[in-house]
Order: C-alpha cells, then sequence, then structure tokens
C-alpha cells in the first residue's frame, strides 16, 4: 500500500466521512472546505493520526495549514521526515 493511500484510508476511517471512499480523494484535492466538510476539530486529530502513524510531527499552526492542505502535501511532509 503506498503512503497515500494509507493516507487517504486513515483520513476515510479516523475521521468517519460518511458517503466517501478512500478512492474519492484525490491527491491535490483540498481537505478543508465544502467537499470534505472537515473542521479545526478534524485537523487537530489529524495532526495526531499523522504523528502516532508516521512518525511526522507537525509542530505549529503555520507548519499545518500547509502541510494539511491535500494528500500531496501531508505524503511530502512525511516523506521530507523520514529522511532526515
Amino acid at each position: 500500500m503506498t503512503l497515500k493511500t494509507e493516507l487517504k484510508n486513515l483520513i476515510v476511517e479516523n475521521l468517519n466521512l460518511e458517503d466517501v471512499r478512500p478512492e474519492d480523494i484525490g491527491d491535490d484535492d483540498p481537505l478543508f472546505g465544502d467537499k470534505f466538510g472537515l473542521d479545526s476539530i478534524d485537523a487537530v486529530e489529524l495532526v495526531f493520526q499523522i504523528k502516532a502513524q508516521f512518525g511526522a510531527e507537525i509542530k505549529n499552526m503555520k507548519e499545518g495549514r500547509s502541510v494539511l492542505q491535500s494528500i500531496n502535501s501531508i505524503s511530502a511532509f512525511i516523506e521530507k521526515r523520514r529522511a532526515a
């Protein structure tokens, strides 16, 4: 399973997205806004899940806004942390 697929599964399963399947989430789709209905509470949960599952810590709100934009941005962040 690819990292992007893992992230999509994590988002759907842990954020209880109804009527959304992992394959419905495009790699560049904005995660927050109207399409998926995610909000700031979901962002906090996602930050915790990324740290728990992948060991990549988002340290502040500014970094979080940048990282949590899309599957591609989260994936790039995790890959960068793994390479460090």
